[in-house]
């Protein structure tokens, strides 16, 4: 697969994660990670593939940490509590985490997919615990959650959702008048 699948317009790589759901706010989500090739096609394209190839493990740590990080978005973005088994779960994937190192004017690349998933649940945390940037979709068929640094933004995507909504506005003005009985 090409990575064309992606969503990239979430502004985080943890919120690009969170995207590999299609249609996850509606009736009919879509798994995106359907195999640890697509979970390690999803690594390379957000620049965290691993030395390692991915697991069965892997792909279901991964899933996981998704759905606990969708959790604990959603209950930012509401004003809920943060429930408890979505920050254990980061919080496991956390401790894996090991500290960054520069090798030849990069980022050394992560040994394992465990180690990627932590570098992810690490860009989490931090926008966890500074979350006014956090926005989801006003799209009521999108709900994609996205970093909107300037505050400004109603859409995760202008060309997608924004227009969809700019076109679905133009029709209900322009629609024709009825006659009611």
């Amino acid at each position: 697969m090409d990575g064309s699948w992606v969503r990239s317009e979430t502004g985080a790589t943890w919120l690009d994660l969170v995207a590999t759901v299609s249609g996850a706010y509606g009736a009919a989500p879509r798994e995106r990670l359907i195999s640890v090739d697509l979970l390690g096609d999803w690594l390379a394209t957000v620049h965290l593939r691993p030395a390692a190839d991915p697991t069965e493990d892997d792909l279901e740590r991964a899933r996981a940490l998704r759905e606990a990080l969708r959790g604990l978005a959603l209950a930012v973005v509401r004003g809920e509590r943060w429930p408890a088994r979505h920050v254990r779960l980061v919080n496991e994937v956390l401790a894996e985490d090991r500290p960054l190192t520069l090798t030849g004017g990069h980022v050394r690349p992560p040994a394992t997919c465990r180690e990627a998933l932590a570098r992810i649940a690490r860009q989490a945390a931090e926008h966890l615990a500074e979350p006014a940037a956090l926005r989801q979709c006003a799209d009521e068929v999108c709900g994609m959650l996205f970093i909107d640094p300037g505050g400004r933004r109603r859409w995760c995507s202008a060309e997608i959702c924004g227009v969809r909504n700019r076109v679905r506005a133009h029709r209900r003005r322009n629609a024709p008048v009825t006659a009611q009985s």
